[in-house]
């Protein structure tokens, strides 16, 4: 008898592919076949996916990049590249699909609902995403990371939380080591990628610290890769041990490490602060669609694991006050730890992988 197969299809992003890394690591472990469909933005993630994982780059494209010319050809290639998953699927066909979110969802997504093949699709934020909210009415699931979620009316979901990666479940239990007089740790990121603004006013609110604090203050800052200089420089120049880079391939073990984060309010980032159990200082994106970080931060800061600042309000002397405030209460530090551990659901994947099983099976039946 041949083994179920799964197949994941995800956008070129953290907050989708590292969800779909995590569902991949459990089907896999559960005995099934798994296969990741995505774009060439998103096959720069697969590094992280277990080696057993059938890797599958089709042809995708999104009207958020790019000019007039490639925004033309987003259709074409999307057609494309649905017509090649219709043509995969007819050769090799999944037990269930499984999509992340993001334009490069489409075509195996489209194809399974041509096909009637059991689907489903996981969204991580708490509104739906523009693809996700398309295929909302004609998936045989939706799975939700963030609750509640905006869902389009007479549309019913379950809610599992977001999946975390193996390593991140790894530290779920790590102890925190409340700050005080001995080297501290803080990390800043801001999505895959860094983010300008954190690059434009962390580094000077961290230098505003008192001089007794700054002296134990370690930093680890994600940023974009034309930000790198400027700011290593500044570190620099201020006597702040620092390491910068684009990307940091052990967020889990930095975080784990942190005594204060600092970070987007993207869904994965959310998740990995409250599975770990780490306080942090949340800056949403303030172009996100539909304004679904504030979303995604809500639940965590209203629990006490978080503090919220609006980027329309990140301002040095505010963000230097609002580090100051944990670094130097280590009481209420280890108290926003805790609070955050208590939010987090380290059982998504879990929830999720049993999602799969059951559609795989009442499929099976009907």
């Amino acid at each position: 008898m041949s083994r179920p197969f799964l197949l994941i299809a995800a956008g070129g992003t953290g907050g989708h592919m590292f969800p779909a890394q995590a569902l991949a690591e459990t089907m896999l472990a559960r005995g099934w076949r798994v296969k990741l469909s995505t774009d060439a933005r998103g096959a720069r993630y697969t590094k992280g996916f277990p080696h057993s994982t059938e890797i599958e780059q089709i042809s995708s494209a999104t009207p958020a990049r790019g000019g007039p010319l490639a925004r033309l050809l987003v259709a074409p290639r999307i057609a494309l590249g649905t017509l090649g998953a219709l043509w995969s699927f007819f050769r090799d066909r999944p037990t269930v699909v499984v999509g992340f979110g993001g334009y490069p969802t489409i075509p195996a997504l489209a194809a399974a609902t041509v096909m009637k093949l059991p689907r489903m699709i996981h969204e991580q934020n708490g509104i739906l995403g523009r693809v996700n909210r398309g295929f909302a009415t004609c998936v045989d699931a939706i799975a939700c990371g963030t609750w509640p979620t905006d869902l389009p009316e007479g549309v019913a979901a379950v809610h599992t939380g977001n999946p975390v990666r193996r390593a991140v479940l790894e530290r779920s239990e790590a102890g925190y080591i409340s700050p005080g007089d001995y080297p501290m740790s803080l990390l800043v990121i801001g999505g895959s990628q860094g983010a300008r603004v954190l690059s434009d006013v962390i580094p000077p609110a961290i230098a505003a610290l008192p001089m007794e604090m700054l002296g134990n203050i370690r930093v680890s800052h994600q940023a974009r890769d034309e930000d790198l200089e400027r700011v290593e420089a500044f570190y620099a120049q201020n006597g702040i041990s620092a390491e910068v880079a684009p990307f940091f391939h052990d967020i889990p073990r930095r975080m784990t490490e942190a005594q204060l984060v600092i970070s987007r309010a993207g869904a994965s980032s959310v998740a990995d602060l409250s599975v770990i159990g780490r306080p942090s200082i949340l800056v949403p994106f303030a172009a996100a669609t539909g304004d679904h970080q504030t979303a995604n931060a809500r639940g965590l800061v209203e629990a006490g694991g978080a503090i919220l600042i609006p980027e329309s309000r990140l301002e040095v002397q505010a963000v230097a006050e609002q580090i100051a405030m944990v670094l130097d209460n280590p009481d209420a530090a280890m108290q926003m730890a805790r609070s955050a551990a208590g939010f987090g659901k380290p059982d998504a994947t879990e929830a999720l992988a049993q999602m799969v099983t059951e559609l795989a099976e009442e499929r099976q039946i009907t």
